[in-house]
Parts: C-alpha cells; sequence; structure tokens
C-alpha cells in the first residue's frame, strides 16, 4: 500500500542518512514508497548499522505507527 508523502519525507531523509553505509547494495535513486518497502529499508539499516541507526529505526518504526493509527481513525 501506498504511503502518504508527509509520512514518507522523513523516511527519505533517514534513508538519504543512512544510504552509503547500510543501503550501499540499493540504487541511488531508489525511495521506499509502499509500506512493505519502507519495512525492508528500515530492516536493512537495522541489520548494516550502528547502534545509534538501530535506535534510530526503532524511533521511526515507533512514529509510523502511530501515524498509521492515527490515519485508520480518521
Amino acid at each position: 500500500m501506498k504511503i502518504q508523502d508527509e509520512i514518507l519525507s522523513p523516511v527519505h531523509q533517514f534513508v538519504d542518512k543512512y544510504r552509503t553505509r547500510c543501503l550501499w547494495f540499493l540504487r541511488e535513486d531508489f525511495y521506499p514508497t509502499t509500506e512493505d518497502q519502507v519495512s525492508r529499508v528500515l530492516k536493512y539499516i537495522e541489520k548494516n548499522g550502528d547502534r545509534a541507526a538501530f535506535i534510530e529505526v526503532a524511533e521511526i518504526k515507533q512514529w509510523l505507527l502511530r501515524n498509521s493509527k492515527e490515519q485508520s481513525a480518521v
């Protein structure tokens, strides 16, 4: 399912932050646009990143969960 742009913008910034360290195997112009892609990219960063990346992934997952609950309540 496609995610709204205002939710994807912070995720794309996060992808840019960790692209060279954790996502070197993805195309340089790749940005996730679906829930499945976001989930997969976060797992890659979690797996290939350091402790700080792991913590940030957890925070982003919580933020996404809150936003998805708000979206479904509307």
